[in-house]
């Protein structure tokens, strides 16, 4: 199965280069070190004694949670050399973890020569994967070298578990090879089972994504960044990581509670900042005046904000009275998450597709943390109900603290199992 993936794999990624050259283009930044998707990273000298990671995190989201283990493997002795996919992920962890790590690059293109390659230049003695990160060759070449590999935080989307559960040789070849699977739910763990993971292979920590740590924003800095936005004093609607069509629900819900008269601003976070130019157009064709972030401080006062930005989303939600999670309206299905808005003890809304945190959701929901809309006219009477209910707000708010308080913890469990593997590997030459 191997050498057919190695076959096929050319020309699958010629077909589909087209529409990711294009992504790369609008995102930007993908010109510096471009080399090392070809698995031309920098060899690093080895220190003498010192175990090295390989850790591979994919994105934004995966960046910011594995910063208090990046401190715990440092605080351990061992070096980490961090990869990632994106351009954004590739800025935030050069931005905060470049004194954590031996070194910062891009995961290398999973074809035998790049992967082979970079492998020979990283040389790992633990290789660390995120979440849904399970390649095939980049497992292979851990195999070939007798290198284990711990993935952790892992998941299986819906629309994943159901392909591997059609393809079982596809299943196999993408879960070989993998030392220990740390599922985040015990959904997972079950979905990981009836694929063919092995029980002993499996150990069920919880999501370290619940256990973040967000510095809460001083009160002048509060003020500071409210005037730097151009939002005056009164509530902040924030559409949290929106994707396409739900900007307009949300332009909609604002202008519908507007006309209560009540003073309400709509700060606007996309997932993704490439889309400034679309955003706009659509604001400017509903006659509304906004204030981009990436354009700097606000000369004046606005009533919507579009935070184009990476990174700042943590210190928008501090400023929100009411968080709208992205990528759960129709025709939107998989959901962003919502645990950064409840660690900060923020009300909740999302729509029905929430199929990458759907456990996280409904218990968001039954425990009174979150309130889930059906649709964009759902969104406005919801929008509406909360603006004008301090209380009701308070009531999910305080939801939110406890929920996030009382599922905290898999971090640590996630260290104890990297620790133990640390200790397993054949001692360093001196």
């Amino acid at each position: 199965m191997l050498w057919l993936y190695r076959l096929f794999f050319v020309p699958a990624l010629l077909l589909m280069s087209p529409g990711y050259l294009r992504r790369m283009r609008r995102r930007g930044g993908y010109g510096t070190n471009f080399s090392q998707r070809f698995g031309g990273h920098p060899v690093i000298a080895r220190r003498a004694g010192v175990r090295r990671v390989w850790l591979q995190a994919v994105s934004v989201g995966e960046m910011l949670a594995i910063g208090p283990l990046l401190e715990g493997l440092r605080a351990d002795g061992a070096e980490v050399y961090l990869t990632t996919t994106t351009s954004t992920g590739h800025r935030l962890a050069q931005e905060r973890y470049s004194a954590l790590t031996i070194g910062i690059g891009y995961f290398p293109l999973d074809w035998w020569p790049f992967s082979r390659r970079a492998w020979r230049k990283i040389s790992p003695d633990l290789v660390i994967l995120t979440e849904g990160e399970r390649w095939p060759e980049h497992l292979r070449q851990a195999e070939r070298r007798g290198v284990p590999v711990l993935c952790i935080n892992a998941r299986l989307s819906d629309r994943s578990y159901d392909r591997l559960r059609r393809f079982p040789a596809a299943a196999a070849l993408m879960l070989r090879g993998i030392t220990r699977l740390l599922p985040c739910s015990a959904q997972d763990e079950r979905r990981f089972r009836s694929l063919g993971v092995p029980a002993e292979r499996l150990f069920t920590t919880g999501n370290i994504k619940l256990d973040v740590r967000i510095p809460a924003l001083t009160p002048e800095a509060r003020a500071q960044l409210r005037r730097e936005l151009g939002l005056p004093d009164g509530l902040i609607l924030l559409g949290s990581s929106t994707w396409p069509g739900e900007e307009a629900a949300l332009l909609a819900a604002w202008k519908s509670v507007r006309a209560t008269g009540l003073g309400v601003r709509l700060l606007l976070v996309p997932r993704h900042a490439e889309r400034r130019a679309e955003i706009e157009q659509q604001l400017q064709a509903a006659g509304v005046c906004a204030h981009f972030r990436s354009k700097g401080a606000a000369a004046g006062n606005f009533d919507v904000v579009v935070g184009d930005t990476t990174g700042e989303l943590r210190s928008f939600t501090q400023l929100a009275d009411l968080v709208f999670v992205g990528k759960s309206l129709p025709p939107h299905a998989e959901g962003q998450t919502p645990v950064e808005a409840a660690a900060l003890a923020k009300p909740i809304l999302f729509g029905p597709g929430m199929g990458n945190f759907r456990l996280i959701a409904r218990d968001l929901v039954e425990r009174g943390a979150a309130r889930e809309v059906a649709d964009e006219a759902a969104l406005a009477v919801e929008v509406s109900r909360l603006l004008g209910d301090e209380a009701a707000r308070g009531h999910l708010a305080a939801a939110a603290a406890r929920w996030h308080q009382e599922n905290t913890g898999a971090l640590d469990r996630t260290l104890q199992v990297i620790r133990e593997a640390m200790v397993a590997l054949p001692k360093p030459e001196r």
